[in-house]
């Protein structure tokens, strides 16, 4: 089993959000490995743990994380808030970086760049003894050096129509990605379609000024392009379960007739 490979994972998936066609990746809301090993196999780009919208705790996040650096791909965890002790130990445990939902304000995104950057770029506390830093075994200076070269990807949700200007916002981050479902609610459902298209449109923009990938969330590929995604560098479609649940719906219905 492989240790500290999460910088080549991140430089990968970095290149990936550039490479002119979207890094497609899927939300993780089971505690099984099996589950990361299916969606290595399958050819995804990423993974996201959610701590948001499932019933993970931290201890289930960090195995999963684990599991995927073992298997060679990249795990990013999704947060609800910017609990530093917490997001330092889901990186010393191989994250290759970080999703923060509900992004409103620039301080948010200030304290999500600062506990996961060490000094001087943040405030992230330093440990050698993690399976990032191979254990020990990589001396401080390389490790910091690695982490100043390849530190983890940041990822940003708009979710909301009211924020702090958008380029503002999230010009400190990798990936500004619009979370549709939840802006559609804010804007007022049943939601106009043209208004919800506008409103996607506007965090595109805010990305492509900010110099940073634009990316969101689609129930399938097919979904994305009436989404807003068509030209999304990152974009997670569906999650575990919902894929396990339209499987299981259909087995179901198939022995129904």
């Amino acid at each position: 089993m492989t240790t500290g490979s999460a910088h080549p994972l991140r430089r990968r998936l970095r290149a990936a959000l550039t490479a002119g066609k979207p890094a497609v990746g899927t939300f993780v809301k089971l505690a099984s490995p099996d589950v990361v090993e299916l969606a290595a196999t399958a050819g995804f780009a990423f993974i996201v743990v959610d701590l948001e919208h499932s019933t993970l705790s931290e201890r289930n996040a960090v195995d999963l994380v684990r599991h995927a650096d073992a298997c060679g791909l990249a795990a990013l965890v999704r947060v609800p808030e910017v609990d530093a002790a917490a997001v330092n130990r889901l990186l010393e445990a191989g994250a290759a970086g970080i999703q923060l939902s509900m992004l409103t304000r620039v301080t948010q995104a200030q304290a999500l760049v600062a506990a996961t950057r060490f000094a001087p770029a943040g405030r992230r506390s330093v440990s050698l003894a993690n399976r990032a830093a191979r254990f020990g075994a990589a001396p401080l200076g390389g490790f910091l050096r690695a982490e100043q070269d390849d530190p983890p990807v940041l990822v940003g949700q708009i979710e909301t129509a009211r924020t702090d200007p958008l380029p503002e916002l999230v010009a400190a981050l990798d990936v500004c990605f619009v979370g549709s479902t939840d802006l559609a609610v804010d804007l007022g459902l049943p939601t106009d379609p043209a208004v919800l298209r506008a409103a996607v449109n506007r965090v595109n923009d805010a990305a492509r000024s900010a110099g940073v990938a634009f990316g969101g969330w689609a129930p399938t590929r097919a979904a994305a392009a009436d989404l807003g995604l068509d030209d999304a560098g990152y974009l997670v479609v569906g999650s575990d379960l919902q894929m396990l649940a339209a499987g299981l719906r259909a087995t179901a219905g198939e022995e129904a007739r």
